[in-house]
C-alpha cells in the first residue's frame, strides 16, 4: 500500500513547463490529410525544441532549422538577406504556433549515423558563424529579410557536443572537434548574441551524458571568458525516474558551486532507453506503449517536485521515439495522455505540497482559489510487478472527477468512491496515471 498526502494549504512555488517535447505538429497536406494539430493542441504543450527537425520530410526536411540549410554557403556575407533559405524554416515554426506551443530554437546540427559527416564540424570561422545566427534570431524575432515578430526566448548553442569525446573515438555523431573548440565556440557565439538580444535567454550545451570533467570544463570556460549562460540543457535515457533526478541534482550543484544559481537546469531530452544495441528494440516497444507513458508521467512528476526548470520529451517526430503518436495514423498512443494530464496542473499554476511514501509512486499537486488537481503516477520497469493499492488523503476526494491511464483504459473517466473522511483507495495496474481534478 502507497500512502500519499497532499497539502492545500498553501503554495510552494508555480507548476513549471514539464510538458514540453521535441519537435510540433504535423499538419496534413491537401491530398493526405492526416496529422496532429488538434492533438497537440489539446495537450497544452508549452515549448517545442526543434531538434533534429530536418530528419522530418513533413516539417521540410534537409532545408529545416539547421544553421547549414538556412545559411547552405558558408562562403557567403551574413549581412545578405538572399544567401539565407527560411522558407520550410518559416513554415515550421507557424505551424508549431498554431498548436499553441513557442519555439525553443536549436542552433547548429542534427545528428548524423551516417559514415559520411556534413554539417557536424566545428565552424570555419566561429565569429561568422555567430554572425549567421545573429541573423536568424533577427528574421524571427526583428522582421528582418520579411521575417517575424515571433519573440522567441530560448536559443540553444549546438547539441550534444560531448556525445562522443571519448579519447581515441573518430565515429563522431554531433561534434567532430574537441571540447575545448565547442567551449570556444559557445562562448563567441553566446556573448554576441546576448550583445545583440539582451532580452533572450543563451545557452547549452544539450549535454547528452558527460556530468563529468567535461561539463566540469565547459562551466569553467563559460565563467573565465564571462559569457552567458541562462540555460544549461542536458539529456537524460533511462528506465529509471530516480536516475533522471540524480542527474538534475549533480548538474545543479555543479552550476551552483560555480556562482550560476540564476542558471536554469533544462532536461531537453529523455525518453525510456533499457539499452542502444540489444536492449534497443525492446525500449522501443516500450516506449509506445503503457511502460513509456508511465515512465514519461513519473519523470514529469519527480521533476517537478525536484525544481527541475524545464523537462522536454524526445520526440514528437515521426519516429522510433515518439510513444505520443502512431507513426502512421499520427493518432493518439498511451505517452499521448501524460502531456494532457500534466497540462491541468500548468493550467492551475500553483504548485501544492504532496508526499509519498513509496519509491514506484508518484504524485504532484496544483491548487488555485477554486481548482485543485492531483496527477499520481505508479511507474516499474519490473515486468512481474503486481497491482497497488493507494491511499490518497489530504482533501475530501468525494468532490473530485477522475481519468485513468493504464493498460487497458486511455485516460478514460472512471468513478471512484471515497472514505467517509474523503480520503481515496484505490487499486492501480503498474504503470497506471491517475489524474484527479476539482472544479468549484
Amino acid at each position: 500500500m502507497a500512502n500519499l498526502s497532499i497539502d492545500f494549504t498553501g503554495n510552494i512555488g508555480i507548476i513549471k513547463p514539464m510538458h514540453c517535447v521535441n519537435n510540433g505538429p504535423i499538419i496534413g497536406r491537401r491530398d493526405q490529410t492526416r496529422g496532429n494539430l488538434a492533438y497537440c493542441k489539446a495537450a497544452g504543450i508549452p515549448f517545442v525544441r526543434n531538434h533534429d527537425a530536418s530528419f522530418c520530410a513533413a516539417y521540410g526536411g534537409e532545408h529545416t532549422v539547421d544553421v547549414s540549410f538556412i545559411f547552405p554557403d558558408f562562403s557567403g556575407d551574413p549581412e545578405d538577406a538572399s544567401a539565407y533559405d527560411f522558407a520550410m524554416t518559416d513554415k515550421y515554426i507557424h505551424d508549431t504556433l498554431e498548436a499553441g506551443s513557442e519555439t525553443f530554437y536549436r542552433l547548429g546540427s542534427k545528428i548524423e549515423h551516417g559514415i559520411k559527416k556534413y554539417n557536424i564540424h566545428p565552424p570555419a570561422d566561429f565569429n561568422k558563424w555567430a554572425r549567421i545566427c545573429e541573423h536568424i534570431i533577427r528574421h524571427y524575432n526583428e522582421g528582418w529579410a520579411d521575417g517575424f515578430h515571433y519573440n522567441i526566448t530560448y536559443w540553444e548553442i549546438w547539441n550534444e557536443p560531448d556525445l562522443d569525446a571519448e579519447p581515441g573515438r573518430t565515429d563522431f555523431r554531433c561534434w567532430s572537434g574537441t571540447p575545448e573548440q565547442y567551449y570556444e565556440l559557445y562562448s563567441i557565439t553566446a556573448k554576441h548574441l546576448k550583445k545583440c538580444f539582451p532580452y533572450i535567454k543563451v545557452g547549452g550545451p544539450a549535454l547528452a551524458f558527460r556530468v563529468d570533467e567535461w561539463l566540469d570544463g565547459f562551466i569553467k570556460s563559460v565563467k573565465e571568458n564571462n559569457a552567458p549562460l541562462d540555460f544549461c540543457s542536458w539529456h537524460a535515457y533511462s528506465t529509471s525516474v530516480k536516475n533522471v533526478i540524480e542527474r538534475h541534482q549533480l548538474v545543479r550543484r555543479k552550476l551552483d558551486a560555480a556562482g550560476f544559481v540564476d542558471t536554469e537546469s533544462i532536461l531537453n531530452e529523455y525518453n525510456y532507453v533499457k539499452g542502444w544495441s540489444e536492449d534497443f528494440t525492446y525500449s522501443i516497444e516500450q516506449i509506445i506503449g503503457i511502460k513509456g507513458a508511465a515512465f514519461t508521467a513519473g519523470c514529469m512528476c519527480a521533476c517537478q517536485n525536484a525544481g527541475l526548470d524545464m523537462l522536454m520529451y524526445y520526440d514528437a517526430r515521426p519516429c522510433p521515439f515518439n510513444g505520443m503518436f502512431d507513426f502512421y495514423t499520427l493518432k493518439p498512443l498511451k505517452g499521448y495522455y501524460p502531456f494532457v494530464a500534466f497540462n491541468e496542473l500548468y493550467k492551475i499554476g500553483n504548485h501544492c505540497f504532496s508526499s509519498s511514501d513509496d519509491e514506484d509512486v508518484f504524485v504532484t499537486a496544483a491548487g488555485g482559489d477554486s481548482d485543485r488537481a492531483v496527477m499520481v503516477v505508479y511507474y516499474t520497469d519490473d515486468d512481474r510487478a503486481r497491482s497497488r493499492g493507494i491511499t490518497l488523503s489530504g482533501d475530501d476526494f468525494s468532490k473530485y472527477s477522475f481519468k485513468l491511464l493504464d493498460k487497458n483504459l486511455d485516460f478514460e473517466e472512471i468513478n471512484i468512491a471515497s472514505d467517509s473522511d474523503g480520503t481515496l483507495q484505490i487499486e492501480l495496474l503498474p504503470n497506471s496515471v491517475l489524474l484527479a481534478t476539482k472544479n468549484n
